[in-house]
């Protein structure tokens, strides 16, 4: 819904701040006092600002009932010491992993995610290749989405990311982030303790 007013904006030639379009104030602000605005779409920007705040209050309804679960409650307050990991992370964490001694490393879990394609090598020559199509797309688009904010959370996280975006490709590096991470949320769900900084992640989860 929120590309679709932004793509609704951006047909209609409407001038306007993107990283602002999606707050309240700014949102009313530009329907009332931005001529460029034509009535024709008017009515279908409200409703679809109108469908984001519903579905704004069901998600937030719901994280906060199954925060208060039980049996996720201590699990979630782990998994949230992990740099870059909020409420929706940890949950659908929680939730799309399951029991995570069902992975016995880092990878399958990694590839689980979907957060790496197969490795084809040939002579010194290493080449990825696309993302696995067998993977939780749930967990992957969360996973993904927390990776972009991360570094700036989390200095061996933003090292990560500096690294991998030196070679060229800022997409890949946000997945070096996600497979970092990945590894911190696998060692602090096997250990049951919070994240320690600065520890590596695979002498834990190994």
């Amino acid at each position: 819904m929120k590309n679709r007013i932004s793509g609704l904006l951006m047909e209609t030639g409407v001038s306007h701040n993107k990283k602002r379009l999606h707050k309240v104030g700014y949102f009313r602000e530009l329907l009332s006092a931005n001529e460029e605005v034509q009535e024709s779409i008017r009515p279908l920007l409200r409703l679809s600002r109108d469908t984001i705040v519903r579905m704004q209050k069901a998600e937030y309804a719901l994280v906060s009932s199954l925060q208060r679960d039980p049996l996720l409650a201590e699990r979630i307050k782990r998994l949230r010491t992990v740099p870059g990991v909020g409420p929706v992370t940890a949950l659908t964490w929680a939730l799309e992993m399951g029991d995570v001694s069902r992975f016995r490393s880092i990878r399958p879990a990694i590839s689980y995610c979907g957060l790496c394609g197969d490795e084809k090598s040939s002579a010194e020559k290493v080449t990825r290749t696309p993302l696995s199509k067998q993977r939780n797309k749930h967990i992957q688009r969360v996973l993904v989405e927390a990776a972009k904010l991360a570094p700036r959370q989390d200095h061996t996280l933003a090292l990560v990311y500096e690294r991998e975006k030196q070679k060229g490709n800022a997409n890949r590096a946000t997945l070096a982030v996600a497979r970092k991470m990945v590894a911190y949320l696998l060692a602090v769900d096997r250990g049951q303790r919070d994240f320690v900084p600065f520890a590596d992640p695979r002498s834990v989860a190994a």
